[in-house]
């Protein structure tokens, strides 16, 4: 086992763990948590035996193998898979053997070798290789592409199939999951979920921890306690703990009103009766984890937009992509207001196109792209980090949009994103990527956007902050399209999905638990027709496919169209009875009207009131007639 005893340990001036002690078993899956700069990494960095201990010991059994993720890849020439399989020092150090045998005519030491490879199943070696990478992405085709042909982000998938085909005793992944999409982060959960070793794992996917670790450590004021069970449990744990301070519970208490509030105003109104849908999702989820969070350092909230044209944004019959390499043919969408829009779909199929022709950022290359008048789009991409001026501070970037807001008010902004004291007056050079990620996130915020497209926002955060934003996407007003391979994001703030993959985008008519099933079947259907290796559609096949879908996507349009029109009539109809019932009932209300001694008039407006109740009725009745319809429609 590993043992911690009485562990004090620094980076430079600044101590991050003291006087602690811990067990880890052997075999013990433990998810390591902590805000940003808690001394995660650092650990890690102990136990590979690369930092020293200020005071107290780390014990590691002698003899282990640790494997861990490296964070710089050569660009060799060498093939993916044989990249890979280097991770396995022992398979190596057996062929190297054989070959030395080989060389010296020993028949003896070549039957040894030979044995020896049987038993540690060398000859299966190239198929796991091959498996490992199909599970994070790979084609078949990209097997024997030299490691230098792929971008950073696939070099980092290498660099984790690398370690995952080690022999080790112990494995330490930190934030496996960044640079993976919701295909092979499912698949990795599973993987991690069935291997025998020890396993010590920093990330900040709730989900992803839930579904492969037994046991939790969490870093805080410079202590490490653990917890037994998942991360769920962790958080009924500590929730529990944390809930005898009053004043705690009092705030969790405040905010599952607020939500409350919003849809006891609008869960009746048909207009609003998604968005209504969607905080009783959120607080379903916040009533049982808020209070593990209640201590968080993030405290913000998306303010609602000035104003949404109706569509918001609309692309028809369009071709996405590059000019000498499409991406995505025949899409179709419309965008209203208060739609929450998840994209879903295999990493590389397209999600990032389609958000970024939503954005402007790229022209659709057939169709058109209709903006509607007064669209404000707030565009959070990884990319956008690097336009952050690194000799500016959070507060100096604020300034330069806003030169008329007082100091004092954008000082306090930047408090509820964690930016407090000299925080907010530091170069944004030196900042973490999570760091910079709270900060361009910030800025979209302060924007007041009536849509927000979101590519993987959750990168680099951690797990408080990961809480703050899916609560504030929860509670925010306006329309949004997520990118995200965290599940409880997807989950909570997505009312729809939209499924991108092979060269289309179509309506996806389930939640994300029926895509991972959509996930499985492929995978299994793949499996079938070549082991180890994704599924791969020959050019003709993915034409017609698209063509098929693009026919039933016009018919259904076509029956889609005449009914959205009659409900979007509907929703303002609605809109102007129940302005008109709230008038005529306050009236009614009023003792002064009575007392005017106009019985005419009384009789009138309450009759007016009673006829407005009933066509109010109706037409909240037929809208939900046609919702049904619609989405009977989004089904077929």
């Amino acid at each position: 086992m590993i043992l911690l005893r009485h562990l004090t340990l620094s980076r430079g001036s600044r101590p991050l763990i003291e006087d602690t002690s811990l067990q880890i078993h052997t075999g013990w899956r433990v998810g390591l948590v902590g805000a940003n700069g808690s001394g995660k990494s650092s650990l890690f960095a102990l136990l590979r035996g690369e930092l020293h201990a200020e005071a107290g010991d780390c014990e590691v059994p002698p003899g282990w193998t640790i494997a861990s993720v490296s964070q710089e890849t050569p660009a060799l020439d060498q093939p993916a898979i044989e990249y890979v399989l280097d991770g396995d020092s022992e398979l190596r150090n057996v062929e190297q053997a054989l070959v030395q045998a080989d060389r010296d005519h020993d028949g003896h030491a070549l039957a040894e070798w030979h044995a020896r490879l049987d038993s540690i199943g060398g000859y299966a070696a190239r198929a796991r290789a091959a498996s490992l990478l199909a599970g994070l992405g790979f084609t078949s085709a990209d097997l024997e592409r030299p490691v230098a042909d792929f971008s950073g982000g696939w070099r980092m998938r290498l660099n984790l199939a690398r370690a995952l085909s080690s022999r080790a005793d112990l494995m330490l992944l930190d934030e496996p999951t960044n640079h993976l999409d919701l295909d092979a982060v499912v698949w990795l959960e599973r993987w991690l979920a069935n291997w025998r070793g020890t396993l010590l794992l920093v990330s900040h996917d709730r989900d992803f921890l839930d579904g492969c670790v037994s046991h939790i450590a969490q870093i805080e004021s410079r202590r490490i306690t653990l917890y037994t069970g998942n991360y769920s449990a962790f958080e009924d744990q500590r929730a529990a703990r944390l809930a005898v301070h009053q004043a705690m519970y009092e705030k969790q208490q405040r905010e599952i009103a607020h939500m409350t509030g919003f849809v006891a105003r609008f869960r009746a109104k048909a207009s609003k009766a998604r968005q209504a849908q969607s905080r009783l999702k959120a607080l379903d989820r916040l009533e049982r984890i808020a209070p593990a969070h209640v201590d968080a350092p993030f405290d913000f909230t998306f303010p609602p937009p000035e104003r949404s044209p109706d569509p918001l944004l609309a692309l028809e019959d369009a071709t996405l992509g590059y000019p000498d390499r499409p991406v995505l043919e025949h899409v179709e969408m419309s965008l209203r207001p208060g739609a929450r829009l998840g994209l879903l779909g295999p990493n590389g199929a397209g999600k990032s196109t389609l958000v970024k022709t939503i954005a402007g950022v790229l022209e659709p290359l057939s169709g058109s792209r209709t903006a509607g008048h007064g669209l404000e789009i707030g565009y959070f991409a990884q990319h956008q980090l690097e336009q952050l001026r690194p000799d500016e501070s959070p507060l100096q970037h604020l300034v330069r949009a806003e030169r008329l807001t007082r100091e004092l008010d954008l000082r306090s902004y930047l408090g509820s994103f964690d930016f407090r004291g000299p925080m907010a007056d530091a170069p944004t050079g030196t900042f973490s990527g999570g760091e910079k990620s709270r900060l361009a996130l910030a800025l979209i915020v302060r924007q007041r956007p009536n849509l927000l497209l979101l590519d993987e926002p959750t990168n680099h955060l951690d797990l408080e902050m990961r809480h703050a934003l899916m609560r504030a996407l929860a509670e925010y007003e306006g329309s949004l399209v997520l990118v995200s391979h965290d599940r409880a994001l997807l989950r909570t703030v997505c009312d729809g999905f939209l499924l991108v993959a092979d060269g289309g985008a179509t309506e996806f008519p389930g939640d994300v638990d029926d895509y991972l099933e959509w996930l499985t079947e492929r995978r299994a259907r793949a499996d079938s027709a070549a082991p180890g290796a994704p599924v791969l559609l020959d050019r003709e096949a993915r034409r017609a496919q698209r063509e098929s879908a693009g026919a039933d996507r016009q018919a259904r349009l076509a029956r889609r169209r005449p009914l959205a029109r009659e409900a979007t009539a509907l929703e303002r109809e609605v809109e102007a009875l129940e302005t008109e019932k709230r008038d005529l009932e306050a009236r009614l209300a009023d003792t002064s009207f009575y007392s005017a001694g106009n019985l005419a008039e009384v009789q009138a407006t309450t009759r007016r009131c009673t006829e407005i109740g009933r066509r109010l009725e109706q037409a909240e009745s037929r809208w939900l007639e046609l919702q049904a319809e619609l989405e009977a429609i989004g089904e077929a």
